[in-house]
């Protein structure tokens, strides 16, 4: 199960690490201040989901790539439109004379809208930008496929939904068989949804959907992160339509309720708000986050004390 955790204090900027348990991967969502991430976890961040670029969301983008400078790998950078010219002027703005072009790659998924994604490489020591094609998916690996929804916060927000890769169990008690190499073939047959492919047990073979039923497909985590944007039915609608049934979501709840008037006038949400949306979406839970500096930690409580109430409400 995909585990989030917040690397930022209540006074600090945003930004929060995802992990996959026993892989080692990270991705990691914004880049705000965030004095809980560690450099060996910098290192191991594969990608970068940015919301938008705010100060607050994107102030230690360069505390993150000075870690990961001569790890010869490639980081995949996600964002709004025109996060590939942002990215390219932050790495352009230092000295590269000493590192070597192979030093690591920067592979910028520009979001243009949920069919359009432009796809760069920044490479030192001179950065230069190269367009590489135009996608019809954000981000897939391995243990993870990437959903977003584009959201008003007077400027694109990108909220993503990180959607674990479904498992398929198999149940030894049931199949009366000895293990085999067969389990593998099985479940590669389930998975590729060929049920003739013919898997020989104990000299006996047998049409894979023969064997089905010792199999269940498990659905993955779904877990979503969704940053600044304006209390509207708009967004709310485009909320829906990605994050609806979500295992776990972290949701902007900036403003108290008695402070919806700086919400509206900064295109932000408030507790009660998000608790709501939360709940309409019948995501399973719900954490608010990123909330103003301005607060002390006794709001905090009254925000998170609104958010769970609209959350919970019947």
């Amino acid at each position: 199960m995909l585990q989030a955790e917040i690397k930022s204090l209540l006074k600090e900027d945003i930004s929060i690490l995802i992990k996959v348990p026993n892989s080692g991967k990270h991705y990691l969502c914004d880049c705000g201040e965030a004095s809980l991430l560690t450099v060996k976890e910098v290192q191991s961040v594969s990608a970068l989901f940015i919301s938008h670029t705010h100060i607050d969301h994107f102030s230690n983008f360069d505390g993150i790539f000075r870690h990961q400078i001569g790890s010869g790998e490639k980081v995949v950078i996600c964002g709004p439109a025109n996060i590939h010219q942002q990215v390219e002027a932050r790495l352009k703005s230092y000295t590269w004379n000493l590192i070597d072009e192979k030093a690591i790659e920067y592979e910028i998924r520009e979001i243009i809208s949920k069919e359009e994604i432009n796809v760069y490489t920044l490479r030192p020591p001179h950065w230069n930008l190269e367009f590489v094609k135009t996608q019809n998916f954000l981000y897939e690996d391995e243990y993870v496929n990437v959903d977003f929804a584009v959201l008003d916060h007077k400027t694109d927000s990108v909220a993503y939904l990180f959607k674990e890769k479904d498992s398929v169990t198999f149940n030894e008690d049931a199949s009366g068989f000895r293990k085999g190499k067969w389990i593998s073939e099985l479940k590669s047959a389930f998975e590729n949804n060929d049920p003739n492919k013919e898997i020989e047990i104990e000299e006996t073979v047998y049409k894979a959907e023969e064997l089905f039923s010792l199999l269940t497909r498990n659905s993955g985590f779904k877990l979503g992160v969704i940053m600044d944007h304006a209390a509207s039915e708009e967004n709310y609608e485009k909320i829906k339509a990605v994050f609806e049934g979500a295992d776990l979501v972290y949701i902007e709840s900036f403003y108290k309720d008695s402070d919806q008037d700086f919400a509206e006038l900064n295109y932000h949400s408030f507790a009660s708000a998000s608790g709501k949306i939360m709940n309409e979406c019948k995501v399973k839970e719900a954490i608010p986050i990123h909330f103003s500096r301005r607060y002390t930690e006794t709001d905090q409580e009254e925000i998170e004390t609104a958010f769970y109430k609209a959350f919970h409400k019947k």
